[in-house]
C-alpha cells in the first residue's frame, strides 16, 4: 500500500454517465493508494464558485464538458496556470493543484496517440476530422506530429480558425459537411461529432473499407458509424481507449508510474462496466 492519499473528481454536466470513477478508482487500487475519486455535477459557469469553495480539498480534477473551455475564462480569477498546449487547443481536461492555485492541461491528445499506439499505429498519410469542437481540436493538436495531411469536415465555418490554430506543422483543409464523401480516401477518419450526427455519412459507407476509425464516443456502442465501419471490414477503435490512456496520462501527473503498465487492469475494469 503506498503511504500517498489522492482525492480527486470529474466535473462536468451532465456526469452520472462518466466511467471515470471506474477507471481512476480502478487505479487506485491497483496502485495501492487511499483516497478516493468521484463524480460531481458542475453546470455552465459554475466550475469557478466550486473551485474557490471545495477545490482545496481535491489533489486533481478532471474536466468534461461543458467546463473544458469554461477553465480558461477563468484562469485569472482563479489563479489557473494553462500550459502552451492548452492555450494552442482552447481546451483543457485537468487541473492538477499546486501550493498555490492550480496547472491546467489537456491529456486528450497525449491519450489519443497512445490509444493509436497501442493498436499499432503511428503515422497517417491522409486523416478526416469530422466535427470541429473542443474534442476535434485536441485530435488536431496531437495528430500534427503524425500526419501528413489533415483534413476537416464540420458543419459551420465559424471553428475554422480555432481548429487551424491547434497546428504548428499541417496546412489543414476545410470540407463543407458532405453526407457522401468517400471515407475510403483516408488512412484515418476520426469522428468526434455527437451521437446520431454522423448517421447520414455512416449509411453512406461503402461495403468495403481498409483504413482505421476512431470513434471518440463510447456510450453509446457501438455508434452506426463504428458498426458500418466494421461492417465494411475496417478498423475501429472507441473511444473507450481515449478514455483509458487520457485518464493514465493524468494519474501519472500526480502519480508518476514510471514502468508500472497498469492499462490491461484498467481496460477490463472499464469493459466490465459495460456488463
Amino acid at each position: 500500500m503506498s503511504d500517498k492519499s489522492i482525492n480527486a473528481a470529474v466535473l462536468g454536466f451532465p456526469i452520472a454517465h462518466s466511467l471515470s470513477p471506474v477507471l481512476h478508482g480502478k487505479a487506485f487500487d491497483v496502485l495501492g493508494i487511499a483516497g478516493r475519486y468521484e463524480a460531481i455535477e458542475v453546470e455552465s459557469g459554475g466550475l469557478a464558485e466550486f473551485l474557490k469553495s471545495r477545490g482545496q480539498s481535491y489533489d486533481y480534477l478532471s474536466l468534461t464538458m461543458p467546463l473544458k473551455e469554461e477553465v480558461l475564462a477563468i484562469a485569472h480569477q482563479s489563479n489557473i496556470e494553462i500550459d502552451e498546449l492548452s492555450e494552442r487547443i482552447q481546451s483543457v481536461n485537468t487541473l492538477v493543484k499546486k501550493v498555490s492555485g492550480w496547472s491546467a492541461t489537456s491529456t486528450d491528445g497525449s491519450g489519443f496517440i497512445k490509444a493509436l499506439a497501442n493498436a499499432g499505429y503511428d503515422h497517417f498519410n491522409s486523416v478526416l476530422i469530422l466535427g470541429a469542437g473542443g474534442t476535434a481540436r485536441a485530435v488536431a493538436g496531437a495528430l500534427d506530429d503524425i500526419a501528413q495531411s489533415v483534413s476537416i469536415m464540420g458543419r459551420s465555418v465559424r471553428r475554422n480558425a480555432g481548429i487551424a490554430a491547434c497546428f504548428r506543422k499541417v496546412v489543414p483543409e476545410f470540407i463543407a459537411w458532405d453526407d457522401q464523401i468517400d471515407l475510403r480516401d483516408f488512412d484515418l477518419v476520426v469522428n468526434t461529432t455527437p451521437s446520431g450526427a454522423a448517421d447520414l455519412v455512416a449509411e453512406n459507407i461503402p461495403s468495403q473499407v481498409e483504413g482505421l476509425l476512431f470513434d471518440v464516443l463510447y456510450k453509446p456502442w457501438p455508434t452506426l458509424i463504428a458498426r458500418r465501419w466494421s461492417d465494411g471490414g475496417g478498423k475501429v477503435i472507441s473511444g473507450l481507449e481515449l478514455l483509458l490512456y487520457q485518464g493514465i496520462d493524468q494519474i501519472n501527473m500526480v502519480y508518476p508510474l514510471g514502468r508500472e503498465i497498469i492499462d490491461g487492469e484498467l481496460r477490463s475494469a472499464l469493459n466490465n462496466a459495460f456488463q
